[in-house]
């Protein structure tokens, strides 16, 4: 008697337990995901769009995400606090568009003369800079993960040469996050514009020069019709991370499995996102120089000698503003100098050996 009396109690639990299991297996979550990209934009507003689909097909379709461009739910740098308010369950864009928000959150898009995408990664998944990210986005109602990666950029497109640090003196350019602070120091004036205004502004005038991303994008924007001096390296931007936000509660609402699928989906355009890069942009360079006779530049080396000194001003003088950004800064730089000496004897050793 007591034998099936526990197995009847036994069964009844069981169903208490698998009861929510059907009922979520037979719901579709529906998410909406806004992004500060152009609609379908190459590189990165389809790194959205295949971050949407990859959650959709991990989850067996019990999750679906409708990717929406820049303006067309709400306009590019309010896409913080869309997300943030539940206005949408998810975004994609860069943390260093949010440094109102939180001046640390610029260390987890890009630093001048920082890390590259390779060492960004090891930072955030293998040196606590995720944590890190993670504790300072949970004030806000935000679960951040890395979700792309452009690699080094080029350092953008100008009306003239620069020969010196005084070409630098009074020009407009577009350029965000701890570069254009570093490009203020050096006496030109930084401007914060969304990409889908890069090509109107820089043809009226209104900007003298702007940085997107690399080849890839450059081409797809038209910018070599309106600008022809091109430069690089990208000091500013060496290996920029792209972000996507979820809303904490949308995350938390969710079961596990699905948690570790939005999450794991993020993983997978990072490096996805990286390698397109690395595929595409020597084809694009090749067709901006040849076909449509760009003038491809290097910043003289002095330039960027005074670049990096004052770019080190500018992020130390970032890192003690306030606990969270002296926090962020120390594990960044802690890994920043372990990683360049490992990197002495590999990346670059090799670099330099294969010419």
């Amino acid at each position: 008697m007591k034998r099936r009396e526990f197995i009847k109690q036994a069964g009844a639990a069981g169903s208490l337990l698998v009861a929510p299991a059907i009922a979520m297996a037979g719901k579709t979550i529906r998410w909406k995901m806004v992004t500060t990209w152009p609609k379908n934009f190459p590189g990165l507003g389809t790194g959205a769009n295949k971050l949407a689909a990859l959650i959709g097909e991990m989850s067996g379709g019990r999750m679906k995400v409708k990717v929406y461009g820049a303006k067309e739910l709400v306009p590019a740098f309010e896409v913080f606090d869309a997300v943030s308010r539940g206005t949408a369950e998810m975004g994609h864009g860069a943390a260093y568009y949010w440094k109102g928000k939180s001046e640390a959150a610029q260390f987890f898009a890009a630093v001048p003369f920082g890390l590259n995408a390779q060492e960004m990664n090891g930072w955030l998944y293998h040196g606590g800079g995720m944590a890190l990210w993670t504790k300072l986005y949970e004030r806000f109602n935000l679960v951040p993960a890395a979700a792309g990666n452009t690699g080094v950029q080029m350092g953008g497109w100008f009306n003239k040469e620069i020969k010196s640090l005084a070409d630098l003196r009074g020009l407009k350019m577009r350029i965000p996050g701890l570069g254009g602070e570093v490009l203020k120091r050096a006496g030109g004036t930084p401007v914060s514009l969304p990409g889908s205004e890069l090509y109107t502004s820089l043809q009226s005038g209104n900007i003298d020069a702007t940085e997107w991303v690399g080849p890839y994008n450059d081409l797809a924007f038209g910018l070599y019709k309106v600008a022809k001096y091109y430069y690089y390296p990208g000091w500013h931007e060496p290996g920029t991370t792209l972000e996507a936000l979820i809303n904490k509660q949308a995350f938390e609402a969710l079961p596990a499995d699905l948690q570790s699928i939005v999450l794991n989906a993020c993983k997978v355009v990072n490096q996805d996102m990286l390698a397109e890069y690395t595929a595409r942009n020597n084809a694009a360079l090749h067709t901006l120089v040849t076909r449509h006779k760009v003038k491809l530049r290097a910043f003289p080396e002095d330039v960027l000698k005074k670049l990096k000194s004052l770019s080190d001003e500018v992020v130390a003088e970032v890192a003690v503003k306030d606990a969270d950004s002296r926090a962020v800064y120390a594990s960044f730089r802690k890994f920043r100098d372990e990683v360049r000496a490992w990197h002495n004897v590999s990346e670059l050793a090799y670099f330099r050996a294969r010419g």
